[in-house]
């Protein structure tokens, strides 16, 4: 499955009809943006309820408040669009959490009448919506360091794959391999919490199957890898 990636960018954004079946959306979306979708960022506060607000409250970095306020904005703005409702109407729950039952697994919109997922790496955020469970995942290039500091926890084979490599090699092939688990973890809402070596996703240009999940890679800016997950 080949994905194209829409662009969220200042402008009210021309959505269409929730996707339906197996189809999937994915947007991108530039949080340095000082308008997303139509609504000024300084003035995004109304738009969002009383958990997002409290937690935009808690950000002390002024990139950090902007970037997840614009990706919140951006994603209100296009569920708003594929739910008929304005952007503060949209009302969001979180799912129990399939590890222990908690109140924390994925997030949702109440009702799950479009599922959804939302990630971010520096001033770059990706959406993906869909019928069924969905996640998305965008990662920037790691350092060599970090590389290092997570090759033993992935799956054995994954990191004999990497090791295998030249070093200089590494970095952009671990970019791959964690937007695809990253991706998977958010659509089945486990999040780190059963550790980073399953499923093995593998490293190499395609990612590996993974039983009853759609896994592939999406297009990103260089120095990016992003990937989607759906469930089948």
């Amino acid at each position: 499955m080949s994905t194209y990636v829409n662009r969220l960018g200042e402008e009210t954004p021309r959505i269409g009809e929730p996707p339906a079946g197996t189809a999937v959306a994915v947007w991108s979306l530039d949080t340095t943006l000082e308008v997303v979708g139509g609504h000024r960022i300084d003035e995004a506060l109304p738009l969002l309820d009383a958990g997002e607000r409290e937690r935009a409250g808690r950000l002390l970095r002024a990139g950090d408040r902007q970037r997840y306020l614009a990706s919140h904005v951006g994603l209100r703005v296009l569920l708003g669009g594929y739910l008929g409702l304005a952007p503060q109407e949209v009302a969001l729950v979180r799912e129990d959490c399939p590890c222990c039952d908690g109140p924390h697994g994925r997030p949702a919109v109440a009702g799950g009448a479009v599922q959804f997922s939302l990630s971010h790496s520096d001033d770059l955020a990706y959406l993906a919506f869909a019928a069924v469970p969905v996640g998305v995942d965008v990662e920037a290039v790691p350092s060599a360091a970090a590389v290092q500091d997570v090759l033993n926890a992935l799956h054995p084979a994954e990191t004999a794959e990497l090791s295998a490599l030249p070093a200089q090699e590494r970095p952009e092939a671990l970019a791959r391999l964690w937007s695809r688990k990253e991706a998977y973890f958010k659509g089945t809402g486990t999040g780190l919490a059963l550790g980073l070596a399953e499923p093995y996703v593998g490293s190499g240009p395609t990612p590996s199957p993974v039983p009853g999940w759609h896994l592939t890679d999406l297009p990103a800016p260089a120095a990016y890898a992003a990937a989607l997950a759906l469930r089948t």
